[in-house]
């Protein structure tokens, strides 16, 4: 018996067939059930009792699903579909052995098979690569007719398909635990901020409440005492005071955002809330409304929002002058947008992003944390919404938010 010698040569194509087969993953798994039945009917609309699909490598032949005979793996220049891997289009010959092409296949010879009839229609991915072919044959030489042959180009189809298909499953249900997982550890991480803030405020909160109500009993004790040392005290409460309100604020930044209450709340009807919590902050403001909507999200939450850009409003005015507030919303499509302005001195451009980042100030003359537009803006992130500043005409800002309809 004679020495065969293994001479393969190379295609600009191998390289990019190779790795579209390696990202389906048939070689390396079992015969798929749904590939075995395709080659079924293919076998069934030539009429033939052989139906295979060959998966072609830069060495070898690959028969993933076959019928009517058991599937086996052979070498690339031993393949009678790797002949015709590139014409193009479906190849149809009714008797191999009067083909230059195949008559001295191995498939044909007798040396593996003894292949007359065969068919191969190419199998295309989306991205215009022929991985393979879905071929038919038979011992006897014979013809197809054109709507068969037609059929088998549309099984050839469907097995590009069910690849495809079975590649996008696999790759969306990773995506899907990748979610899972990275939902998981923020749940995780945002239960750790909150115990921690929790932690850090109790520990925080009993010796400046013990300091606060030390200076205040001083300050009454005072009397009329020393005015310098009169008001040293009263700065020290007001500062003991601040830092109370600080703690507050980071304590509620860590809770928000977290686990969603869905339902329908009337943010007129909030803002008529927030306007009575804000009476005194409000004194001799002008608060002009316009239609605000209804939306779906978290009432509480929600309302912790408008409290604060209204709050804020309140607080920035120009020298002399009463706030003038406006709240109105608008619908931009398949989101509600919402308005708090101002006529104060306006924030510069540059520093309208800034003042969203924990502790950020642009005026340390205002009384306040600098947590306010952190939290608002993780309250309407979670709400699947986004917030952020403009100039208002007046030369004020606006603050605005969106949600989703």
């Amino acid at each position: 018996m004679g020495t065969s010698v293994n001479v393969t040569t190379t295609h600009p194509a191998d390289a990019p067939r190779v790795a579209e087969i390696g990202k389906y993953r048939i070689l390396t798994d079992p015969p798929r059930a749904d590939l075995v039945a395709l080659v079924g009917v293919a076998a069934q609309v030539a009429r033939v009792p052989m139906a295979t699909i060959n998966l072609i490598t830069d060495q070898e032949q690959h028969q993933v699903a076959t019928h009517g005979f058991d599937a086996s793996v052979c070498r690339r220049e031993d393949s009678m579909c790797h002949v015709v891997l590139h014409e193009g289009a479906p190849v149809v010959v009714p008797d191999a052995t009067k083909d230059p092409r195949f008559r001295d296949n191995p498939f044909v010879t007798g040396v593996i098979g003894d292949i007359r009839f065969y068919a191969a229609h190419q199998l295309v991915t989306p991205e215009g690569i022929v991985i393979g072919t879905l071929c038919v044959f038979d011992n006897e030489p014979r013809t197809i007719a054109p709507a068969q042959a037609q059929a088998l180009q549309a099984l050839a189809e469907r097995v590009v398909d069910l690849l495809e298909l079975e590649l996008r499953t696999r790759e969306l249900s990773t995506s899907l635990h990748e979610l899972q997982r990275t939902q998981s550890e923020l749940e995780r991480s945002n239960e750790q901020l909150a115990a921690f803030a929790g932690q850090v405020s109790h520990d925080l909160r009993n010796p400046l409440t013990a300091v606060s109500l030390s200076l205040k009993m001083i300050g009454e004790d005072l009397g009329g005492g020393p005015e310098q040392l009169e008001f040293l005290v009263t700065r020290a409460i007001g500062g003991a005071e601040r830092m109370q309100s600080l703690i507050d604020d980071l304590l509620a930044f860590a809770r928000v955002g977290g686990e969603l209450q869905r339902v329908q709340v009337d943010l007129a009807a909030v803002l008529a809330d927030v306007r009575d919590d804000l009476a005194t902050a409000l004194d001799g403001a002008t608060v002009v409304t316009g239609d605000l909507p209804t939306v779906t999200g978290d009432p509480v939450q929600l309302r912790a929002v408008l409290q604060n850009l209204v709050a804020n409003a309140a607080k920035f005015t120009r020298r002399g002058e009463p706030a003038h507030i406006e709240v109105d919303g608008t619908r931009l499509g398949d989101r509600w947008r919402i308005e708090v302005c101002d006529r104060g001195p306006g924030i510069p451009e540059d520093q309208q992003e800034r003042v969203f980042q924990p502790l950020a100030r642009v005026n340390d003359d205002v009384d306040g944390s600098g947590i306010g537009l952190t939290t608002c803006r993780r309250i309407v992130e979670a709400h699947g919404g986004r917030i952020g500043l403009t100039n208002s005409p007046s030369g004020g800002t606006c603050a605005w938010f969106e949600l989703p309809l």
